[in-house]
């Protein structure tokens, strides 16, 4: 069973995160209160979470410096984060939403459909995410266990597949964003689609060489036909 992702809800007011987590709960993921900044970067030294939603207004450190800190922090400066404020000042506000590191900048009241949808692509995103990881995990683990030449064939031949059926499922997903017209999502998925394309250019570089070439050749070596791919992305 997949491990649920974290959500990470930051506001002073405790009826706004009550309301959070009423709209989010149907995602059946893990929702993390925080009263404010410093108890959101508190929390972002222990877990990993999958998006921040992040109040401007509040107290001490407001919204705009607590994402400054998030985004110093190399463990969690990828961390999507989206700014919700009940206060509209323009296009200045927005920017420096936005400059500040936020995805999505949006105002209050809310569309509690679309936020639930937003925060959705973004769990998605995050657990693409988890599997690059624990394929990339499997790749090293299961080489550095089979000896010699048994590499070329059947653990490179189990990872190819497994690799083939990661990247269809993000390519499908990014062609799914793209006809939604959100340009933060769609950057989102492409940077997931950018790390299935290097981790298919790391499988395709440990393909055994036949003897006189410079490349790998995967019809040689036994990989499947997703070996012969190029790299979807960089």
């Amino acid at each position: 069973m997949t491990e649920k992702a974290k959500i990470l809800l930051v506001d002073d007011r405790q009826e706004n995160l009550l309301a959070l987590e009423a709209i989010l709960s149907a995602l059946d993921q893990t929702l993390v209160r925080a009263h404010s900044g410093e108890e959101a970067l508190k929390a972002l030294l222990t877990d990993e979470f999958a998006v921040i939603l992040l109040d401007v207004q509040m107290p001490g450190m407001d919204g705009f410096e607590t994402a400054a800190h998030i985004k110093r922090r190399e463990k969690t400066r990828d961390i999507p984060i989206i700014f919700l404020t009940a206060i509209n000042h323009g296009p200045h506000h927005t920017f420096r939403g936005y400059a500040a590191g936020a995805v999505d900048y949006i105002s209050k009241p809310f569309d509690p459909w679309v936020l639930r949808a937003k925060v959705a692509v973004f769990v998605d995103l995050y657990k693409k995410n988890c599997q690059l990881r624990e394929q990339a995990a499997l790749l090293r683990g299961r080489l550095d266990a089979v000896p010699g030449e048994s590499r070329g064939n059947d653990v490179l031949g189990e990872l190819f597949t497994r690799l083939a059926a990661l990247e269809e499922s993000a390519d499908g997903m990014v062609k799914q964003l793209e006809s939604n017209e959100d340009p933060a999502l769609v950057v989102s998925a492409q940077q997931v689609l950018s790390r299935v394309g290097r981790l298919r250019a790391v499988l395709d570089a440990l393909v055994p060489a036949p003897a006189g070439h410079g490349g790998p050749t995967p019809e040689r070596t036994g990989a499947p036909p997703a070996a012969r791919r190029p790299p979807d992305a960089g």
